[in-house]
């Protein structure tokens, strides 16, 4: 397997589609996977950027903003949580 081009300047890397068995899939460099912190069964997440394309990453926004409101409610109502829990 090639190791993917990059480009100094913009720290790009071009990745290739490829079939895979019966898909058609991306092959990610250990170097990108060890940057992203990816491994093996994680997910990527692509996220449509209005007028400039398509953003990957190992980060899904929505679900860390949804977290982060539910950690906060259950702050806020721990006792009532705990009685409930009863």
């Amino acid at each position: 397997m090639n190791e993917a081009p990059r480009d100094a300047e913009s720290e790009t890397t071009v990745l290739q589609v490829r079939r895979i068995g019966n898909s058609v899939g991306l092959i990610l460099p250990k170097e990108l996977l060890a940057r992203l912190r990816l491994k093996e069964g994680d997910k990527l997440y692509v996220v449509e950027q209005p007028e400039s394309g398509f953003k990957l990453s190992p980060y899904d926004e929505k679900h860390a903003k949804a977290m982060t409101i539910a950690r906060r409610v259950m702050r806020e109502y721990r006792d009532t949580f705990r009685a409930l829990a009863k």
